[in-house]
């Protein structure tokens, strides 16, 4: 099962608000400057999604899993992401 493209987001913008000072995330934010925040906005209806966006959110989602080492099992929550992460 594939994460959705609205938990996608929703992740992703999780993660942006929470963690972008976060020493452990610094590479992984620096890296996804555009995905992250483009992710926050598309969530909060400040702009739309476009097949552009849509790639690069599936990139930056796919990276986050790589980053910690999980295959994707229909995430729902970024707790869901970041626990799946820590029992690798």
């Amino acid at each position: 099962m594939e994460t959705t493209l609205d938990n996608k987001l929703s992740i992703l913008s999780q993660l942006w608000l929470d963690y972008r000072d976060d020493a452990e995330f610094t590479d992984f934010i620096e890296y996804n400057d555009l995905g992250l925040p483009l992710a926050y906005a598309i969530s909060n209806d400040i702009v739309k999604i476009t097949p552009t966006a849509e790639r690069f959110i599936a990139e930056t989602f796919d990276l986050l899993l790589a980053a910690l080492d999980v295959e994707d099992e229909g995430f729902e929550t970024l707790e869901d992401v970041l626990e799946a992460g820590s029992q690798e």
